[in-house]
This record gives C-alpha cells, sequence and structure tokens, in this order.
C-alpha cells in the first residue's frame, strides 16, 4: 500500500535540530539523572539524641542524590578494602558541603573526565574479581553520579592524592565545569584519598541548601550499614561495630530481634562463560510493638544505598515471613475457626533489611526501587529456611499474638454484623416482654428479668404498670464467654432482652434510646438462680460494662419464707432469718409458708418485692481484675476455674485475677466457713435419715415374708 501525499499551502518551516553538549543536558534535565528536582513529602525515620522517630519529611530528592553520590564513592573504596575514615562537614548557612575519605585515590590525570565526563568510572566491568575470587559489591555502576553532582554545582573542588604516585593534585570546578583551574602536582603528607568540596548551583536546584537533618541521617545509616568504618559528620563520630541489628536496638532495645545475619555464597558464570563466585551478605531483625495496630514499617538498604520504594528484596523477605508464620498458626487457627491474615501478622512490626550483594539493579539512577535478582532469590529461601522456625520457636508469645488478633479482627467483624441485626431487631415487636406503658421518659423505667414464665403472672398482677415491666428466662441462659458472636445473636433469649432494652452487640449504650435505664434479675432463692443470676451478669459485662458504672444492673432477692405473724406477715429471704424470728419471744407465728420458686409467691410476698425503691447493684471497682475473674468462672480454660474452686486460698492460673480472686476469697471467708459447718450438719442428718429409711425397708420385708406364709 502506497503513502499518500499530502497538499501543503506555502512553504514548510523545518524543525530546528539541536546539538547539546552533557553539561546542559545534566543541567537542564536534572529529574533524568537525579530524580524528582522538586520538594517532596517523605514518609521516612530521622534520628534523635537516642532514638528513631517516624515521620514525614519534606524531601527533594535530586539534590540529596547529588550529596549521596560522592559519600557513595566512599562506600566503594571501603568495599575494596581502601578506606576507614569518611568525613563529612556542612556550613552554618547550609550550602557547602565537605566530604572526605583516606582512600588510596586514583590517577590524577583521570581527574578531570572523572568529574566533568559521563560514563566514566572504574565499575563498569561486573564480572570483575577480588582477591580471593568474589564479585565487587559496588554501589556505582554507570560512571554518571559523579559527574552530574560536578556538572550541576556552582563550585566542585576535587582534591586527590593517589597512593601510587605519591602526588596530590586539586581541581576546581567553576559553574557546572564550564571553568576548570587546577594546581601543580606534588607530593603530600599524610593520608591519601579524595576530598570533595562543593556548593550547589541555585539555578539547577533552585534552593541549593542541604537539610542538615537528612544529611546526617545518610551518615548515620551508612555507618550502621557499615560497621567498622568509622563517620564524622560535623566533628560528631559514628561508629558501630554490630551494624544493622544496632539500628534495630536504637528502635526499641527491649523488643529489637535478631532474625539472621550471614553471608549467602554461590557460584555462576560471567559473559566469557568462566566460573566466578557471590556473595551476598543479608541482615534482618525486627522490631515488634505489641500495643499498635500500625501496619508495617520497613528500613531496607541494598549495599548501604535506602531503597524508600522497596523492591525485590523487601517483598521476597516480607511474603517468605508471613508463610513461615501462617503455616506455624494453622492448627491453631483452625482451632479457634479463624483465617490468619497478613496484618494480623505484620502489624506493629518494624523491619530492618540489609543487603550487600554485587550487581545490583536498580529500576533508576535513584536507585529507590531494586529489581529481580535470581542468586538474591535463593539467597532469601535458604536464609528464611535455616532462621524462621528457630525465631519462631523462641516467640511462643508471638504466635499467640497473632491468633489473638485474628479473633479480635473476627470478633470486630461479628460486631459489625451484630449492629445490623440489632437495628432489626429493635424494631421487631417481642412477643414475651410485658411493657411499662410510659412512653415520654423511659429512663424511669425497669425491666424485670424473671426465671420461668410462671413469674410473669405474679409480675403482671403486682406491678407498677407505668414503670415496670417484666421478661421471662426459659432455663438458664448461655455461656457468652464460651460462645461465637452468631450464637449469641441466633439465642432467642438474649435477642428478646437486647431488643427489649434497646441493646446492640458491639455498640456502646446508647442512653437516650434505651428502653429501659434499670435491669434487675429476679431468680429463685436456690443454686439454679444464683447459677442464672451470674450467667446474666457474664452477658452484659462482656458487651456493655458501663451499665454496671451507671448502676443499672441490679438483682432483686425473692422471699425464701412467707411467715404470718400475729400482727401481720413478714418475708424473709434465708433460713438463719427465719430462726433468728423463731427466737423472738414477743412474736407468735401462726403459719411459714416456703417458697420453693417465684411461681409460689403470694401477690403480697410480690408486691413486697416490687415496690422497694432500690435493689442490690451489681458494681466493678476494676474492670481489667472483673473482667479477668469472669474469664476464671466463664473461660473455655477449666484449669484456673478448678484451682479457684479447690484452693483455699484463692490462686489462680492467670496473673491478672489472682489479686480479683484473693479479694474475693477474703471477702467471703467467713462465709465459707459458716457454709463447712452447715455441710457437717447437713451430712450428718442425710446419714441419720438413711439409716433410718433402711430400717424402715428392713422392716417392711419382714412383715412382707410373714404374711406369706400365713397364707401359704
Amino acid at each position: 500500500m502506497a503513502v499518500g501525499s499530502v497538499k501543503r499551502k506555502g512553504k514548510a518551516k523545518d524543525a530546528q535540530i539541536e546539538a547539546k553538549d552533557q553539561r546542559w543536558h545534566c543541567r537542564n534535565r536534572i529529574t533524568l539523572v537525579f530524580g524528582s528536582n522538586d520538594v517532596e513529602e517523605l514518609d521516612t525515620y530521622v534520628y534523635t539524641e537516642k532514638g528513631i522517630e517516624f515521620k514525614t519529611v519534606q524531601f527533594h530528592q535530586a539534590k540529596s542524590k547529588a550529596i549521596e553520590e560522592i559519600l557513595d564513592n566512599c562506600i566503594d573504596e571501603y568495599y575494596r578494602g581502601h578506606v576507614t575514615e569518611v568525613h563529612c562537614f556542612l556550613d552554618k548557612a547550609g550550602k557547602r558541603v565537605i566530604v572526605q575519605d583516606n582512600g588510596i585515590g586514583f590517577p590524577l590525570n583521570k581527574v578531570p573526565q572523572v568529574y566533568s565526563e559521563f560514563r566514566t568510572g572504574s565499575k563498569f566491568k561486573d564480572e570483575e574479581v577480588d582477591e580471593k575470587g568474589f564479585l565487587h559489591r559496588t554501589l556505582g555502576q554507570n560512571g554518571l553520579g559523579a559527574a552530574a553532582t560536578c556538572l550541576t554545582s556552582d563550585e566542585y573542588i576535587a582534591t586527590v592524592r593517589h597512593y601510587n604516585s605519591k602526588k596530590e593534585q586539586t581541581y576546581n570546578f567553576i559553574d557546572g565545569a564550564l571553568k576548570i583551574k587546577k594546581s601543580k602536582p606534588k607530593s603530600y603528607k599524610g593520608p591519601s584519598g579524595v576530598k570533595i568540596e562543593l556548593v550547589l548551583s541555585k539555578k539547577v536546584y533552585k534552593n541549593n541548601t542541604i537539610d542538615e537533618e537528612l544529611l546526617r541521617k545518610r551518615i548515620i545509616d551508612l555507618a550502621y550499614n557499615n560497621p567498622g568504618l568509622t563517620f564524622y559528620f560535623n566533628k560528631e563520630k559514628y561508629h558501630f561495630k554490630k551494624g544493622m541489628f544496632e539500628l534495630a536496638q536504637r528502635i526499641n532495645k527491649d523488643t529489637a530481634q535478631l532474625i539472621g545475619d550471614e553471608v549467602y555464597k554461590y557460584e555462576t558464570t560471567n559473559v566469557k562463560g568462566k566460573k566466578v563466585k557471590g556473595a551476598i551478605d543479608m541482615h534482618f531483625s525486627l522490631v515488634l510493638d505489641k500495643k499498635t495496630e500500625d501496619r508495617e514499617k520497613f528500613i531496607s538498604f541494598v549495599n548501604s544505598t535506602p531503597t524508600f520504594d522497596g523492591g525485590f528484596h523487601q517483598d521476597r523477605f516480607r511474603r517468605v515471613f508471613i508463610n513461615a508464620v501462617k503455616e506455624k498458626t494453622e492448627r491453631l487457627a483452625k482451632k479457634a475457626k479463624v483465617v490468619v491474615h497478613d496484618n494480623d501478622i505484620l502489624a506493629g512490626m518494624t523491619f530492618i533489611l540489609g543487603i550487600t550483594m554485587p550487581n545490583p539493579r536498580f529500576e533508576s539512577q535513584t536507585k529507590r526501587k531494586l529489581v529481580r535478582d535470581t542468586n538474591l532469590e535463593k539467597g532469601i529461601e535458604k536464609f528464611m529456611g535455616r532462621h524462621m522456625d528457630k525465631w519462631m520457636r523462641k516467640n511462643k508469645e508471638f504466635i499467640e499474638l497473632v491468633i489473638d488478633r485474628a479473633k479480635n479482627r473476627h470478633r470486630f467483624q461479628e460486631f459489625k454484623d451484630a449492629a445490623k441485626v440489632g437495628r432489626k431487631q429493635k424494631k421487631i415487636r417481642v412477643e414475651k416482654l410485658l411493657d411499662a406503658n410510659e412512653r415520654k421518659d423511659r429512663s424511669k423505667c425497669t425491666l424485670f428479668i424473671c426465671e420461668g414464665d410462671s413469674a410473669i403472672g405474679g409480675l403482671r398482677s403486682a406491678r407498677n404498670k407505668l414503670y415496670q415491666g417484666g421478661i421471662a428466662l426459659r432455663g438458664k441462659p448461655m455461656n457468652v464467654a464460651q460462645s461465637s458472636i452468631k450464637d449469641i445473636l441466633e439465642n432467642k433469649e438474649f435477642a428478646n432482652i437486647m431488643a427489649s432494652v434497646g441493646l446492640t452487640i458491639g455498640q456502646e449504650v446508647d442512653w437516650k434510646s434505651l428502653r429501659f435505664s434499670t435491669i434487675v434479675f429476679l431468680s429463685d432463692s436456690d443454686v439454679d438462680g444464683g447459677h442464672i443470676n451470674t450467667l446474666l451478669t457474664n452477658f452484659f459485662y462482656q458487651f456493655w460494662p458501663e451499665l454496671f458504672e451507671q448502676g443499672s444492673i441490679q438483682i432483686a432477692k425473692a422471699p425464701l419464707f412467707e411467715i404470718v405473724t400475729d400482727k401481720d406477715t413478714q418475708y424473709v429471704e434465708s433460713p438463719d432469718q427465719l430462726e433468728k424470728m423463731k427466737k423472738q419471744k414477743n412474736l407468735k407465728i401462726k403459719a411459714i409458708h416456703r417458697n420453693k420458686g417465684l411461681g409460689e409467691m403470694s401477690p403480697e410476698a410480690w408486691k413486697y418485692v416490687l415496690q422497694r425503691e432500690e435493689f442490690t447493684k451489681i458494681t466493678a471497682d476494676n474492670v481489667n481484675e472483673a473482667k479477668a475473674m469472669l474469664d476464671v468462672c466463664f473461660g473455655k480454660d477449666s484449669a484456673p476455674r478448678k484451682e479457684l474452686l479447690m484452693d483455699g486460698e484463692g490462686g489462680s492460673s492467670t496473673k491478672s485475677s489472682r489479686k480479683a480472686v484473693r479479694e474475693a476469697n477474703a471477702k467471703s471467708s467467713s462465709k465459707k466457713k459458716a457454709a463447712k459447718k452447715a455441710g457437717k450438719k447437713k451430712v450428718a442428718k442425710t446419714t441419720s435419715a438413711k439409716k433410718k429409711a433402711k430400717k424402715k425397708v428392713a422392716k417392711k420385708k419382714v412383715t412382707k415374708k410373714k404374711t406369706t406364709k400365713k397364707k401359704k
């Protein structure tokens, strides 16, 4: 197919073709070399006097990278075994930076090329090995960094002391190397090395002031990444022996943990097909804050360069760590009927990751993100396989924490679902509810939760219809401590109570919308009645402890005896009170009626109970201790409950509940002694009663035998 011609009017103007040198290109397209030339917000950390503060800083990528390139050259010389000290100085104005090392320098005739021409350097041979046959690890790879810094500086002074020639020379590159001045080579005294003094171009960078805090951060980062190498910043000395783990300890000395620190060695072939060896230094440690649910943080480096945007190393370590923990918690998660999510594992974690490797590949010259490397991948797999099992065996509490987080998240989701169900339940009419008639001020209303349907009949006739309502329970309510939210919502008894009062699981009490401001437990005066009261207490305290703070949860004691005297009818709640009444000389008792349950109470007894101004309030001085006690009494673990029942001193297996148990036992010690005495009397009575019963049975058998003989 032929290309069609275009009809044009008049003469077409040709595009102007220009050729720009590398100085112009670098100064006007600085973002291609050093990244963004604008101030951006960066979520990172800075060093405080004794610790670390994570915060958002104002970060200028290009300006920061320009200084880092000079520091990186010092680190490369350290990797080659030539540098032991690096000095950095920033003047008070924040304009002039000096970086000096004590390396071996390089040939003086190469200085103009190294600092003013791109693609000039000593690190292009990726297959180059050291004396032991291992590939060199470097930061510089493209021969751009130092030259780009020089070309974008108003003043760039390079003093090189070459170890082999024993000569030094100074080159002054002015206005981005537009002018170059140099001194004559001469002999020097003192250490060899390279000293760079520079002032960045205000025209290129818009603002050529260097951030002192961030430059100090970079110096300290380098010191942590290279233990044994000494750094000075404005005469402040930074030297670390343990390196990256000391960085972890700086975040939190108590919770910092070393997962592993080792060298992975491998063999590979270079471009020429020759076998060479490689070594990857890997450090992995973490700091865990159990109190926070914040997302995980990473402090990661590759060959001392901070990888702000992460990359392959960070992603791979993270995924292997998560998978190892999930595999460890799989059985416990199934038992708890929960699914462990990534955030259950990572929440509150700060990971410190350091990699030093041959020929790292980054997405760009800014080196903020590492790309995939097959040798590194194998190294990480082997590293984590060796260290993770050992770490998890030492950190069983962390495994429990992960399961607890999964449970809490699952519970939170159940609460959200419960809120939806609760809103629907509030609209449903509760058939069993004997409602109060008050419509304007429901805060005056009291709901009696009674044991059994038979109790409602007595309540109906004796209550104050305007302010008192009632609802009946069928048997004992469920133990919510061992039930799921779904099971509780599906429980008809509790669903009716919540709908009647105006409560929703997972939501705080809305006092304005409550239909009853006071809830009174009214059960039989026996052991079963006591169980019902404690189970109801457990239910309300698990989800709405604020009801107890306001005194809204109360217990009404039903009279066990109705005593008719010559003067009136009196109501007694216990056998002890009855015995005291019998001993009163001026009181004649005509009849004693014992109420086995609420259904046997007379109308007068019902009025006696319901007309009281106040009932016994259930309160808790300490929320944590109260919850711990309820957990002991109703939790799935039966061991603390057995200890509480068997141990006279009230010892508990949980530290948090010990104090509460001791206090409870201290208050009830006198009651226990009385109960023991009463128990001994009861045992004596029952044994004598059994003997009498046996004698009666024996007599009956004898009489039966005699009658059968007579008949015969």
